[in-house]
């Protein structure tokens, strides 16, 4: 095995041996302010996935460190996120049946995820994130924002959603992923509200908003949490019905997975597939926004698929459940001077520190509080700007962004994004499908030509129909091509002496449009109209002349323009140097 080999797949031997003090400087600042950032965070995002707070440390602590080894981002910072969270949340509690089995399945999920992501690295499935549109990114990340924002509701008005409900004498579980579930269930329980939480929350929320806009340099999570644990403590607010974190474990976590049967194991796949996916797009997307900053390195898909997929896979051993890169975290990382993954490292390394020995001084963290750090983080993921934008651009996409968004609030998060990718697929067959085709007119006195439906005042000739396709000529959109040519054809009353066809946009043609065009020759030919092609590209004509298919309809038919075409029709010849050997 070859050092390029090694370097490629442990991107860590690439910056290594280049390590100095002034990165070690940036790596152990970023490293800390991350960490102190994290603790908070972690907990929080545990709770919100439905985990005991611990599973937050456990999740940013093993993942961190196989990260900084194969990840090709070096301020790209992971750990569990909200995203994901409540997605094991809406995963796990629907399949569940009590709190070990939760637990055990959390952690599972991480594992089959991971396996995902590392087959996808593997066999450099990177590309399958391209299916994740722009629009339905934003739509997926608005409507969870605002299901995650809602399922904190709760913990600050201090109560307890129902888990099921009794319908005709049978359990049913009720669904806290949906718009109108979390309404109902806030309904059904507002009148149980705890001021005291209620005050905790939104003190909270104040004081990290006023934080982050005056002093962004202070973790404002941190600073709310220490004063929060103080304030409980002092005057005992758990007496008086304030939802406390209690006692979290000390100590390292579990070595090994939980059984899980393997009916339970086929369930969880499409849900591991979807948060593979999912994961990935979230990570790639800060990595890259970063990367733009940066110019001594170069984020690879693939290999972030790996690095995310091994974070999850080795992480779950250590009861870690799906993890990702933060967009917050790793903002601040970078602000904070990060240069490695040495800063990932200095991290994991404080959370290692505080399982060891800080847990028991996180006993009365108020829930509100870590409601309100949640509730924070995701509404700063909204962007009403995007909806406006595709409005006014483009009303097909605002429409995928609409469904999108309607679904993964009224349907559920899993089936919203589903929906999302299911429409962003319709729209790549039908924009193939129906590919850009333009009748065009030479503009007056130049050797120009443009689409007749944009410009006005050009020259047009019933004897020639010169028609341009701007796409991959294949099956899927060959026929709409022919029917348009002939439909252009019938239009012209039998005026109709030659067809040009414009080839410069044309880059990719299959077989089976190799023998549409034979046909749409001999069809046309028929009727004493002559087919000419112009400015093919080097591949296509290559394509055209391997196959055999049409070099004898094609002798004398290719030019370099369309006025030598028109020259040759004509005249019957023209100058060498504008034909084209087809």
């Amino acid at each position: 095995m070859n050092m390029q080999f090694i370097k490629k797949y442990i991107p860590f031997f690439n910056w290594i041996s280049k390590y100095n003090k002034e990165m070690l400087t940036g790596d152990v600042v970023a490293g800390l302010t991350v960490g102190i950032m994290l603790i908070p965070q972690g907990m929080a995002y545990a709770l919100l996935a439905g985990l005991p707070p611990v599973y937050g440390l456990y999740a940013a602590l093993v993942p961190q460190v196989v990260y900084a080894f194969l990840g090709t981002s070096r301020q790209l910072a992971v750990g569990p996120v909200a995203m994901d969270s409540l997605l094991v949340a809406t995963i796990v509690s629907a399949i569940a049946t009590n709190p070990d089995d939760y637990i055990g399945l959390a952690v599972v999920l991480a594992m089959m995820m991971g396996a995902l992501q590392l087959l996808f690295g593997f066999f450099k499935f990177g590309f399958l994130v391209n299916f994740l549109s722009k629009p339905v990114i934003s739509a997926f990340t608005f409507a969870a924002a605002l299901i995650i924002g809602l399922n904190q509701i709760k913990h600050l008005l201090g109560i307890s959603f129902d888990k099921s409900i009794i319908v005709d004498g049978a359990e049913q579980k009720v669904s806290t992923s949906t718009l109108h579930d979390l309404g109902s269930q806030i309904y059904l329980h507002v009148g149980e509200t705890n001021l005291v939480a209620l005050s905790i929350g939104l003190i909270g929320i104040i004081v990290i908003k006023l934080i982050k806009k005056f002093t962004p340099k202070i973790p404002a999570a941190l600073v709310v949490v220490i004063f929060g644990i103080i304030i409980v403590y002092l005057f005992r607010l758990d007496s008086l019905g304030v939802k406390i974190v209690k006692e979290i474990p000390q100590g390292l976590p579990h070595i090994g997975l939980p059984h899980v049967n393997l009916e339970t194991f086929r369930t969880l796949i499409p849900a591991a597939f979807t948060l593979a996916l999912i994961a990935f797009m979230e990570a790639i997307s800060v990595a890259k926004a970063i990367e733009e900053k940066h110019d001594d390195y170069k984020v690879e898909p693939n290999q972030e698929l790996i690095a995310l997929g091994a974070s999850n896979f080795i992480g779950s051993f250590f009861s870690s459940y799906p993890v990702t890169g933060g967009f917050s975290r790793s903002a601040v990382n970078d602000q904070a001077g990060a240069k490695t993954g040495v800063a990932a490292i200095v991290s994991a390394i404080l959370i290692l520190l505080t399982l060891l020995f800080l847990t028991e001084y996180f006993y009365y963290l108020p829930n509100a509080l870590l409601g309100s750090i949640i509730m924070v983080a995701v509404f700063g993921l909204i962007d009403v700007k995007v909806p406006k934008q595709l409005w006014k651009a483009d009303k097909v996409e605002f429409s995928i962004y609409l469904v999108t968004f309607l679904s993964t609030l009224f349907i559920g998060i899993q089936q919203g994004i589903g929906i999302g990718v299911l429409l962003s697929l319709v729209m790549v067959i039908y924009n193939v499908s129906y590919p850009h085709i333009a009748v065009v007119g030479k503009i007056k006195g130049t050797n120009e030509y443009r689409n007749i439906e944009r410009f006005n005042n050009l020259e047009l000739s019933k004897e020639f129909i010169i028609v341009r396709i701007d796409a991959r000529l294949f099956y899927a959109n060959m026929n709409v091509f022919k029917d348009k040519v002939l439909s252009l054809v019938e239009v012209s009353g039998g005026e109709t002496k030659a067809v040009i066809i414009v080839g410069k946009g044309i880059n990719g043609i299959d077989s089976s449009s190799i023998q549409m065009l034979k046909s749409l020759i001999k069809l046309l030919g028929e009727n004493n109209i002559t087919v000419y092609f112009t400015g093919l590209k080097g591949p296509i004509k290559d394509k055209l002349k391997s196959s055999g298919e049409l070099q004898k309809e094609l002798k004398n038919k290719c030019f370099l323009s369309i006025d030598a075409a028109i020259q040759f029709h004509k005249n019957g010849k023209v100058s060498p140097e504008f034909m084209q050997d087809c």
